[in-house]
């Protein structure tokens, strides 16, 4: 089976209905059924219509790009975007979504805690 890597590129400031985007991405992820989804801080970015920020301790301001990403069969992530899409197209922000091939090499399954 074919297995892609599905990225959403957004901003830490970036909420639909009053919640972080990112995590409305990641809990509809686990939601929607997929294997699993990764929420990454950026440390520095720019989009087409933002300025360059960075997240050091020091700069006044806090908004700084986030990454949430997630692993899984090209079918599954096709669907979940096709899920995605009228949520996140009622968003006032700027955001990129990106799928592309990957090749596992190792997966190691771990145990769920009780």
């Amino acid at each position: 089976m074919s297995q892609k890597i599905l990225r959403f590129y957004l901003s830490n400031t970036d909420t639909l209905n009053h919640e972080s985007l990112y995590e409305c991405i990641a809990r509809e992820a686990k939601a929607f059924g997929l294997h699993g989804a990764t929420v990454i801080n950026g440390v520095m970015g720019f989009g087409e219509t933002s300025q360059l920020r960075s997240n050091k301790f020091w700069e006044l301001n806090i908004k700084h790009p986030m990454i949430v990403e997630m692993i899984d069969e090209e079918a599954t992530l096709r669907a979940f975007i096709t899920k995605m899409q009228p949520l996140l197209e009622g968003t006032e922000k700027g955001f990129l979504i990106t799928l592309q091939d990957i090749e596992i090499v190792l997966k190691k399954q771990g145990h769920a805690r009780k």
